[in-house]
């Protein structure tokens, strides 16, 4: 029987959808903006799909809201190791007394739930123990860029309950407030175990090759009257620029006819600003190949919904990932997605791409 430990951080990724870009420290700001939970569904998911690939595991979990409640709605009888010091505000630290609990029982091993700040609560604990115990997120938060997370929830949930080789991956964090500023500032703050699987992501990459004349050809493609809703990165900054205004880097922006009509956009302030017809920009992670889901948040399925869906990307960024991938939290839509897409990868050019 194997044992796994399972803690949610009931707070990551609420910042997404509301443009903030990360919860760390902004809580109250997100739940000000309308925020809504998102990671004990996608824990619920993960937790369903565990049991429906492996009926011989023993749950331990932390006390609600961090995982109690959501394990017993997926059919478990788990056992509670401990609770949060506040059912209303958990805090990083009562994810470390969590993990220290696991350690204690003996657990073969965690899968977590959040973001990469959530990771390194995991991984930098099990450090300071000494403890060498597979690790698996279950990607919940705005920022999902280290190498230690499931490529979807439901995926966690299948390779935490069948793995059987490990290896040792990267934990890197972004600074949440150079972020918010437009800037990416990575740190490696952990080296963990974790499960050897094709379904877990590889950690993201940092910069691309010449996007100038991808960015000069879609900029001359826009068509009068259409609404673009510009996702982050650097290869649709370019984009921005040669339409002619400084885009948020990381940020969303919404576009038409030469005016700026939402910039760093929340979900909310971009479905404000969709006209008759809206066409979303965006450019796959690199070393990821996520469209979708990574760091993109405001992009929520009420906005993919709405919009015709144009991807851009560096010939050296697809050699880098070679299919491409969705986590919208939303299973139809994601089926709905998945299929051949062409990608424009130069003035004229296209290539064809599968969305796994």
């Amino acid at each position: 029987m194997r044992r796994i430990g399972v803690v949610v951080n009931p707070i990551a990724g609420m910042g997404g959808r509301v443009g903030l870009k990360g919860t760390d420290g902004k809580v109250a700001e997100a739940r000000r903006r309308g925020a809504e939970q998102r990671a004990p569904d996608r824990a619920r998911t993960a937790l369903e799909s565990l049991a429906e690939v492996e009926t011989d595991v023993e749950l331990l979990t932390y006390g609600d809201p961090m995982g109690e409640g959501i394990a017993r709605e997926a059919g478990f009888d788990p056992t509670v190791v401990g609770a949060p010091a506040s059912a209303d505000e958990t805090t990083s630290e009562d994810t470390r007394h969590a993990v220290r609990a696991f350690v204690e029982a003996d657990v073969d091993a965690i899968l977590f739930v959040g973001g990469d700040g959530t990771a390194v609560d995991v991984a930098t604990t099990l450090d300071d123990l000494d403890a060498d115990i597979p690790i698996l997120g279950v990607p919940a938060g705005v920022k999902v860029y280290s190498s230690v997370f499931g490529v979807s929830p439901r995926a966690a949930g299948r390779i935490v309950a069948r793995f059987s080789e490990t290896e040792r991956a990267e934990v890197n964090d972004i600074d949440e407030d150079a972020f918010r500023g437009g800037e990416v500032v990575t740190e490696l703050r952990a080296v963990a175990t974790v499960p050897v699987a094709d379904q877990r992501q590889s950690a993201k990459q940092l910069g691309g090759g010449s996007v100038e004349s991808l960015a000069e050809s879609l900029a001359n493609a826009v068509e009068t009257g259409v609404t673009y809703v510009l996702g982050p990165g650097s290869t649709v900054g370019a984009i921005k620029e040669q339409l002619g205004f400084d885009g948020t880097t990381l940020g969303v922006d919404v576009w038409r006819d030469g005016e700026v009509l939402a910039r760093d956009a929340a979900e909310s302030d971009i479905l404000d600003a969709l006209g008759d017809r809206n066409v979303i920009v965006v450019s796959p992670i690199g070393g990821q190949g996520f469209v979708f889901g990574r760091g993109n948040q405001q992009l929520s399925p009420a906005v993919i919904r709405q919009c015709d869906l144009e991807v851009v990307a560096s010939r050296r960024k697809l050699d880098g990932i070679g299919t491409l991938r969705v986590d919208t939290g939303d299973s139809d839509l994601d089926e709905e997605l998945r299929g051949w897409l062409r990608v424009r990868i130069g003035r004229h050019e296209r290539r064809l791409v599968e969305v796994v």
